[in-house]
């Protein structure tokens, strides 16, 4: 069942599934995130601020707006350390 990345719980899991079409999906394969990829959510700022994600052992901060189009797939039972 696909969610949004910004509805991820911190120390989630999770699988992209679909990035957004255009820029923003360029931008986003330009740092790595790509359908397939796990990712773990460290952190999210309140209103609306920028999400923190864990991807191939890097730190990424991505928009709010943007991760409202990121499409993933969260995975049952896998919790960040």
């Amino acid at each position: 069942m696909a969610t949004m990345l910004c509805s991820l719980t911190d120390g989630q899991t999770a699988k992209i599934v679909e990035l957004p079409q255009g820029m923003s999906g360029r931008r986003l394969e330009a740092l790595g995130l790509r359908p397939g990829k796990v990712v773990t959510k460290v952190s999210g700022m309140p209103f609306c601020g920028p999400i923190t994600i864990i991807l191939d052992g890097r730190q990424i901060a991505i928009g709010h707006g943007i991760c409202r189009k990121v499409a993933v797939e969260p995975l049952a039972g896998r919790k960040a350390p």
